[in-house]
């Protein structure tokens, strides 16, 4: 098979990819963005440089060799001007051109509008995203101020529209504070249900050359 990675084409799918990548030793990164037109080509340069479309097995020869392995997970939604790039990388040689960063340091990973951050889930760590600081304190002033002019109806959309945001485990814990919060200011109305994140495919495969 030729060598591929996969586009997502949503949030969540380029997002649940991080999260399927950082527990198997992917815990380096380099992000940026590249206009569109430049995408591809820019993913054929990670592979012919880093293998990021390389098989298990190849990973496996590249590790036993001291090299470093490498994924690269693209935001690139139908249409879009910008693509959004992240690549994760394992212990190992290879990359020493590109400056890396360590995603259990801080300043913590942020992504697409997300932090990456741990939990503990049922007695060991897990990665997860959530909503930066700033995000979650501007969204409890707006919820206070909409519950303050008892503009429920227009509370309700918020609530809404938080509930509708990627379901990983940090971002559902968030809003669901923020839907108690609302239910303590006074909104008496059916709180959103917050979804689980199911399974999600991680996008489309590029077929990659080099």
């Amino acid at each position: 098979m030729p060598a591929s990675t996969p586009i997502a084409r949503s949030k969540t799918a380029a997002l649940a990819r991080v999260l399927d990548s950082v527990p198997k030793g992917y815990h380096r990164y380099t992000c940026g963005t590249v206009k569109a037109a430049k995408a591809e080509a820019l993913a054929n340069k990670f592979h012919a440089l880093y293998g990021i479309g390389c098989s298990p097995a190849q990973r496996l020869t590249r590790k036993k060799k001291g090299l470093a392995n490498a994924v690269l997970v693209m935001y690139w939604p139908e249409g879009a001007g910008q693509v959004g790039w992240l690549l994760l990388v394992t212990d190992g040689a290879g990359l020493e051109g590109e400056t890396l960063k360590q995603v259990c340091e801080r300043p913590r990973l942020r992504w697409l509008g997300y932090e990456l951050v741990r939990h503990e889930a049922r007695g060991r760590t897990a990665w997860t995203w959530r909503r930066p600081k700033q995000e979650m304190a501007e969204l409890h002033a707006f919820v206070a101020f909409q519950a303050g002019r008892r503009n429920y109806g227009a509370l309700a959309e918020t609530l809404e529209r938080i509930a509708r945001q990627p379901g990983f485990h940090g971002v559902r814990a968030q809003s669901w504070a923020l839907c108690q919060a609302a239910r303590q200011l006074g909104h008496t109305g059916p709180l959103p249900q917050l979804f689980y994140l199911q399974k999600i495919c991680h996008g489309e495969r590029l077929v990659l050359f080099g």
